[in-house]
C-alpha cells in the first residue's frame, strides 16, 4: 500500500524553530500542524513567574504539557495538579483549564496539541521574536486576543466577563 502522508521527516536543533513573542512569553515552534499532516503541534514555550493566562477551553484540539525547567499550577475542571520538571499534564479538549506559573523561576516546557493547528493561533497571535529571550513585559492586545481565540475555537474566560 502507498504512503499517502505528505509530511517529511525532520529534526530541528535546539535554537532552532520559528521563535515568537505572545502573551509575556517566548515560544518556539518545533512542529507546525504543516509540518505533521496535520497530526499535531509542538511548541516550546518559556514564560516568567507569575504568567496565567485567562482560564479557556479548547474545542478543537487536546493539549498537553512536558515540563522542562520550573513550575506550574494548572487546574482541569475541578481538578489541580502541580507540575514540576518531568511532569506531564494532559487536558482534554472541551473541559475549562488554565496554568500559573509558580515559584521564582520561569517556566520552560513543550506544549502539544492534537490535532494540530494550535501553532497557527500563535504564530497569528505573536510576533516574530528578535531574540530568544522572554520579551519585556506588556499588557497583551485583549481585542485581538479575543477574536483570534474564537477563530481558533478557544473559549475564554475573562474576569469579569
Amino acid at each position: 500500500m502507498p504512503n499517502t502522508n505528505q509530511a517529511q521527516g525532520y529534526a530541528i536543533a535546539p535554537d532552532e524553530g520559528k521563535a515568537l513573542w505572545m502573551l509575556g512569553g517566548l515560544f518556539t515552534v518545533k512542529a507546525s500542524r504543516a509540518q505533521t499532516n496535520g497530526g499535531f503541534s509542538l511548541i516550546e514555550f518559556h514564560q516568567p513567574p507569575g504568567t496565567e493566562p485567562p482560564l479557556h477551553t479548547h474545542q478543537g484540539e487536546d493539549e498537553a504539557f512536558y515540563v522542562l525547567d520550573g513550575e506550574m499550577s494548572v487546574v482541569c475542571g475541578e481538578q489541580r495538579f502541580t507540575a514540576a520538571p518531568g511532569a506531564f499534564v494532559f487536558l482534554p479538549r472541551g473541559v475549562l483549564h488554565g496554568f500559573t506559573i509558580i515559584g521564582p523561576k520561569s517556566l520552560r516546557g513543550l506544549v502539544l496539541t492534537q490535532p494540530g493547528g494550535f501553532d497557527d493561533f500563535v504564530a497569528e497571535m505573536g510576533e516574530p521574536a528578535t531574540t530568544r529571550t522572554i520579551p519585556a513585559g506588556g499588557a497583551p492586545d485583549l481585542p485581538k486576543l479575543l477574536t483570534l481565540a474564537r477563530k481558533y475555537g478557544i473559549d475564554l474566560q475573562l474576569p469579569g466577563a
